[in-house]
């Protein structure tokens, strides 16, 4: 079969979709690409078994609409593979009714699947909204989507009906008229089994550069994991994918980061798990990164977990090459922090940030403003704490941004019970504005993201980025800093 990956055209008039590989969508007004990890994999691995396999990013790549269409009806694939979010989701489904009424192979259009943490939360919903022939829940979707293309009656091009025995748990199809599914989805893949990325097969250089973690270019992105050890917080989508953490070998991964140095000329790596493994599967991965040379090569960044960690933790981190660690500090109220049920408290915020500098490593906090709970006076405790750890140099960088409860989340639920939503409408939870009800307003929730942001002009943190100055590629990293910004000023104007 011939099968396109693809990310296809979104309203451009709102900037540059973050829709890959993103646990929170926005649009950007300066573009950031994010690698996608399982999607890549899943190219790679229908690739593997026999697959011609066609990557299209149009975000990425520029792609309008009109070209987008072009390339369907010069490629005619057998299958096009959508990964979807909430914000974009009845875009994706008017494409969806677009092309099913291309005629491409055999007066045949098309066969079309959904993918991603929405469907996974409402998979009826877009079966019954858009002509898409199928829907695959969780978020093994790359092993799952192999058992869909084996299935005997996609692989003769006969027809977009399937013979249920063959299919996997988690797969939603139609029968005729009739909306089917296969059972609830299983994470029962061993991750090891996965093939190592094929990068120039899914156009890694289009994510290397404009991606604001990176400080050295060009990098890109693996995944230990999937996804968070931890899981349980109430804001988060992708424990919905992944709500049994599994982890990849020690060995598995440091063969896929040498392999990637052999072949790629890349500075840096972020493993995007959503919470790195803690404790002897971190040492023992450290202890190999040092022995395989790895800090003279590249760098190494990740997400991580306040507290997940000792300062001789931390010290061995350093040692085995890594710089950036990405925090989620959600909230500077403890009670918030509770009932987001992030299992934390404040001092083990600031502690973590404060050993993992000693260390030598560069924290990342983000930050989110805007829970319907709280009040003007404690949301400027965030504000004042994010600004404190930043004018303090225990915090490196930050991310800014308004809360959105998506659906399948336990904050989503909370907010249909308590009657929290500002709107129904998916298209609105693109960050632009609220979507829940707070105690202030909208404008006033928008200046405190901004001034987030304008802690880049405050002399105090300014010096510490001057201090932190070792060679060209930081002072480049800083001019790109200040592209994202200046950017995200407007994003959140």
């Amino acid at each position: 079969m011939k099968i396109l990956f693809s990310y296809p055209p979104l309203d451009t008039a709102k900037g540059f979709p973050t829709l890959g590989q993103n646990r929170q969508f926005q649009y950007f007004t300066e573009p950031t690409h994010i690698y996608p990890v399982v999607p890549a994999t899943a190219a790679t691995l229908l690739r593997d078994n026999g697959h011609e396999v066609l990557w299209n990013d149009c975000a990425a790549e520029g792609i309008a609409r009109e070209d987008y269409f072009k390339l369907i009806e010069i490629e005619k694939p057998d299958l096009i593979v959508f990964e979807t979010k909430t914000p974009v989701v009845k875009e994706h489904w008017e494409l969806i009714d677009e092309i099913k009424c291309l005629p491409i192979t055999d007066h045949r259009s098309p066969i079309t699947v959904l993918i991603g943490d929405h469907v996974t939360a409402l998979p009826e919903e877009s079966m019954q909204n858009s002509q898409v022939d199928f829907v695959l829940t969780g978020g093994d979707y790359d092993f799952l989507l192999l058992n869909l293309c084996k299935n005997s009656s996609l692989q003769d091009h006969k027809s977009p009906i399937p013979n249920p025995q063959s299919l996997e748990s988690g797969i939603w199809y139609r029968d005729n008229e009739q909306i089917k599914n296969t059972g609830p989805f299983k994470l029962n893949n061993n991750l090891d089994d996965a093939p190592f990325i094929d990068r120039d097969l899914t156009k890694w250089e289009l994510y290397a550069y404009k991606n604001g973690n990176y400080r050295r270019i060009p990098g890109t992105y693996i995944m230990s994991g999937r996804d968070c050890w931890w899981g349980k917080c109430t804001f988060c989508s992708w424990p919905q994918l992944y709500p049994k953490f599994r982890v990849r070998s020690v060995e598995n991964v440091l063969d896929e980061i040498g392999m990637i140095i052999e072949n790629y000329p890349v500075r840096e790596i972020m493993d995007d798990t959503g919470t790195f493994p803690r404790g002897e599967w971190l040492r023992s991965f450290c202890r190999g990164a040092i022995e395989r040379g790895f800090r003279k090569k590249i760098g190494l960044d990740c997400n991580f977990r306040f507290g997940a960690a000792t300062l001789e933790d931390y010290r061995l981190m350093k040692e085995a090459g890594f710089r950036f660690l990405l925090f989620g500090l959600e909230s500077g109220n403890q009670d918030t922090l509770n009932r987001l049920k992030k299992n934390m408290k404040i001092e083990t915020i600031i502690e973590s940030c404060r050993a993992a500098r000693k260390a030598g490593l560069y924290p990342h906090i983000t930050i989110m403003f805007g829970y319907p709970w709280e009040s003007y006076e404690e949301a400027t405790k965030t504000f004042e704490l994010g600004r404190w750890l930043l004018r303090k140099g225990y915090a490196y960088t930050m991310q800014a941004t308004v809360v959105v409860p998506y659906p399948g989340t336990p904050l989503y639920q909370e907010c249909r019970d308590k009657n929290w939503l500002l709107t129904d409408d998916w298209a609105d939870f693109d960050m632009k504005k609220p979507v829940m009800k707070t105690p202030f307003s909208g404008e006033e929730l928008m200046k405190l993201v901004q001034g987030m942001y304008s802690i880049a002009f405050d002399p105090v943190f300014l010096a510490h980025k001057i201090m932190s100055i070792r060679d060209w590629s930081d002072i480049r990293f800083f001019l790109r800093a200040g592209k994202k910004v200046f950017g995200h000023l407007k994003d959140f104007k």
